[in-house]
């Protein structure tokens, strides 16, 4: 019974297959239809109604391809011989398809488009070199982009020492190398550390270089140039302006409490006791103490003519705010309400100057980056 089941379980395997590859021969996939019965055909040579499909299926995708490369040759595109490649590729495909299988072979003779691929995969490279050349005869720095692009294209079908190191040198063309001179300080801030400032243009640099997301756009600073013996496309200078490091500034409300409180108790016997009530005040003062601090730098890019290229202000903020309640009178007028407000614990430490100077080149670094990712996406 198991061989019954077994017997069953390949002959709908078989039949399947052969549905397969007469499904695809009849839709005109042709090469899906040859590739499927090449595997057929090395479970089974000696099936030859799947032989006689590959073989017509062969014949057509011949026709059909021949034909689009004769339409191709006729045409005037300059992306003609890519596609004709690629006609030759699909042929070239087919040939190493069906030599995996001897008994195909043995009824098909398929033709060699070798000879032709390396051929075409020429045409097409030098297609891709022609424009590269033509760009960079045009001498600006987005034409050496293109030409790069172009000699990476030529690549493609031509893996040559030669191209790669135009393409190379078409990228150093290409750079935009930008001097980031060191930040100069024009707002008359004293800073409570040098270090900041230092760590703060650092800060920049690596922005610059990590988050511009431009493969054609460099930054160096003074040292950097010189060492590399390179002059600059573009003169990058920040300035900082107005810094205000805010003083603690506190805005307080009160209000009145009152209560009747017993002051005095008359007892005359177990079940008579007289109680005397007066009124107790007290002031809550609710303070809400606040710092506010603001900075600003100046960018400006300049060509190496010393003309204004592009510019722009950026701006950091740091607030800090807390609130504590205190009071003044008698405590027996608190409510519970009250007495939990005083209880609270509050953050009386005003942020140091430090402190503030971090935030505050975090901000100015976050509103730089953003826009001069903008700005350079132009180029």
């Amino acid at each position: 019974m198991t061989k019954f089941y077994l017997f069953l379980f390949s002959s709908a395997l078989l039949f399947a297959g052969c549905k397969s590859v007469s499904k695809a021969y009849n839709q005109g996939d042709y090469a899906d239809a040859i590739e499927l019965g090449i595997k057929k055909l090395q479970k089974d040579p000696s099936d030859t109604e799947t032989r006689d499909l590959v073989k017509s299926a062969y014949s057509f995708a011949v026709a059909q391809h021949e034909s689009r490369i004769r339409s191709l040759s006729a045409s005037a595109g300059e992306n003609r011989y890519e596609a004709i490649l690629r006609e030759y590729n699909q042929l070239q495909d087919m040939y190493e398809t069906i030599h995996q299988s001897p008994a195909a072979l043995s009824a098909i003779q398929p033709a060699n488009y070798a000879e032709y691929v390396e051929t075409y995969r020429n045409k097409a490279a030098e297609v891709h070199l022609a424009n590269a050349e033509r760009y960079m005869d045009e001498g600006t720095k987005r034409a050496y982009r293109e030409a790069y692009n172009a000699y990476g294209q030529a690549l493609r079908y031509v893996n040559s020492a030669d191209i790669k190191q135009k393409r190379e040198d078409a990228y150093n063309a290409a750079i935009t190398k930008i001097l980031v001179v060191p930040i100069q300080n024009y707002g008359g801030y004293s800073y409570h550390s040098s270090y900041q400032l230092q760590q703060f243009q650092n800060n920049v640099m690596r922005t610059l270089a990590n988050n511009i997301n431009d493969n054609f756009v460099r930054f160096y600073s003074e040292w950097d140039l010189r060492s590399k013996d390179l002059e600059p496309d573009q003169v990058l200078e920040m300035n900082l302006g107005r810094l205000l490091i805010g003083r603690p500034v506190d805005n307080n409300s009160t209000r009145d409490v009152s209560k009747q409180v017993v002051v005095k108790k008359t007892v005359y016997k177990p079940d008579s006791v007289v109680k005397q009530y007066a009124t107790v005040k007290a002031r809550i003062t609710t303070t809400r103490r606040a710092l506010l601090s603001e900075g600003e730098l100046y960018m400006t890019i300049r060509d190496v003519a010393g003309r204004i290229i592009w510019n722009d202000r950026f701006t950091g903020q740091h607030r800090w705010q807390t609130e504590f309640v205190t009071y003044t009178g008698d405590e027996r007028a608190l409510s519970d309400n009250d007495r939990a407000l005083l209880n609270k614990t509050p953050t009386t430490r005003v942020p140091s100057e430090a402190e503030v100077m971090e935030e505050l080149y975090r901000q100015i670094q976050l509103d730089l980056s953003g826009r001069l990712r903008g700005y350079f996406a132009r180029f």
